[in-house]
């Protein structure tokens, strides 16, 4: 029963993460919602970080890689961390909130990474600003997705738990008890 469990949270997340290769609009990714999903989902810590990861890396292996990859993935595995401490206290509006904390983490830190690691901006506090003031229409599809893939993945989620008892994370328990 354990095994169907992984294999169900590591099958949402690897489609989650090939849902990046179909066209779609700037920063309309499913990328935040898989590092909240599986911090919270995945009660082994290291596979909380290596799933999504490995995810995460087959996709920007079909992508391309860039020189900002370090910063996007250390703010996902700050997302992760967000998620570990969702775990246990998993309400709507915590898990709005950790989609909305997650979202603005994950715009300060890479549009910093741009400002800083690459030429676009002059480093000074005039391209510091303007590297954000460029950044900020792009937050809202990243605010607005992230909010939808954390509602479709927790909420799908849900579903499958109720409709598929063998998926809850107690149901080997469960199962000794009958």
């Amino acid at each position: 029963m354990r095994n169907t469990r992984f294999i169900a949270l590591t099958g949402i997340i690897l489609v989650a993460a090939l849902s990046r290769l179909v066209p779609h609009p700037p920063n309309v990714t499913p990328i935040t919602a898989m590092a909240l999903f599986g911090g919270v989902y995945f009660s082994d810590k290291r596979l909380a970080f290596l799933i999504p990861f490995i995810a995460m890396l087959l996709s920007d292996l079909v992508l391309g890689l860039h020189s900002l990859l370090a910063i996007v993935y250390l703010s996902f595995g700050l997302i992760v961390c967000i998620g570990m401490w969702l775990r246990s206290r998993r309400t709507a509006p915590r898990i709005v909130f950790a989609a909305f904390l997650s979202s603005v983490l994950f715009f300060i830190l890479t549009n910093f990474g741009v400002w800083i690691l690459t030429s676009m901006y002059p480093r000074t506090l005039e391209g510091f600003i303007s590297c954000y003031t460029a950044a900020i229409p792009f937050f809202r599809n990243t605010l607005l997705a992230d909010l939808a893939y954390t509602s479709v993945l927790f909420g799908g989620w849900s579903l499958l738990e109720a409709w598929l008892p063998a998926l809850r994370e107690n149901a080997f328990a469960e199962a000794g008890n009958l």
